[in-house]
């Protein structure tokens, strides 16, 4: 069975955010905005690809701008292995959380 690792879950809960119009510069700034982190444009678009080559992801390129000097901006999406395998990752980490809350607000006040 297939996983992703953090960052990707990031990636992948992003796009799912942002919807079929989603493209570096915005992923990178919900991610940053949600997140606090700091996000490399290289790490960003190396996981992209990643996740494009795996089936989880596609991507295609937009029209040109005027905006972007002519330059045609790649717009990416999730295929359905993209979210079923987030749907997955999601209903894990729920199901490993249920009951926790207490317990984390607890350390986290210490």
């Amino acid at each position: 069975m297939p996983s992703v690792g953090d960052f990707e879950q990031l990636i992948l809960l992003a796009l799912t955010r942002l919807g079929s119009e989603a493209y570096g510069v915005s992923i990178r700034r919900e991610i940053e905005a949600r997140t606090g982190r700091t996000i490399s444009t290289g790490a960003l678009y190396t996981a992209l690809n990643r996740l494009e080559t795996r089936g989880f992801v596609t991507s295609r390129l937009g029209e040109p701008t005027p905006i972007r000097g002519g330059k045609r901006k790649r717009i990416y999406g999730l295929r359905p292995a993209g979210e079923e395998i987030l749907a997955r990752t999601y209903e894990s980490y729920r199901q490993m959380s249920a009951g926790l809350g207490v317990r984390l607000r607890s350390q986290k006040s210490s």
